[in-house]
């Protein structure tokens, strides 16, 4: 895992640099999408094909998406594509969000939870989470039913964990020790 974060962060960054003169949203987005598509293990199949040239590869991608690539995204992926490293692009993507992220001072926040949360209830939540992690969130939530209840918070390397599973977790940690 650290190997490919190492190779793909001169992508991200370099990808940030040109997004900076851009419109580094619509970059993001698709960058995204072509993160999706290169995590495909069929995608990489064809890709690692002998018999498959670069620019097919580039053409299954572009073909892929339902917007016309930007240029400074084709120019990126072609660039991915010529130097072999499709595998890394899932990483890339998620390295540039940062990089963007970090900039404007905000941070994305994957949010558990045991139950499906309502816009009031996620309203409510962001602000405690915004406080307790010192920056602005763009939430993500998921619902996991194994927490039984509360939440678990994600942001970067941080976790906040108050679901129930957590509590359970620590209760039996502590009688058997």
């Amino acid at each position: 895992m650290a190997e490919l974060a190492t190779i793909a962060r001169p992508y991200a960054e370099a990808l940030y640099r040109v997004a900076a003169s851009a419109d580094a949203d619509a970059i993001a987005d698709q960058v995204d999408a072509l993160a999706r598509v290169a995590a495909e293990p069929q995608v990489r199949l064809f890709a690692a094909n002998p018999k498959v040239t670069p620019e097919q590869v580039y053409d299954l991608f572009a073909s892929v998406l339902k917007a016309p690539l930007i240029p400074q995204v084709g120019n990126f992926l072609r660039t991915v594509i010529d130097n072999d490293r499709l595998a890394a692009l899932p990483e890339i993507a998620a390295q540039f969000r940062a990089l963007k992220n970090a900039a404007a001072g905000s941070a994305e926040a994957h949010i558990l939870s045991a139950f499906p949360l309502s816009d009031e209830q996620l309203k409510e939540l962001l602000p405690t989470l915004e406080k307790r992690f010192g920056c602005k969130l763009q939430a993500r939530v998921e619902v996991d039913p194994s927490l039984i209840g509360g939440v678990r918070v994600v942001v970067g390397d941080e976790v906040l964990d108050t679901s129930v599973k957590a509590r359970l977790e620590r209760m039996k940690v502590a009688l058997t020790a």
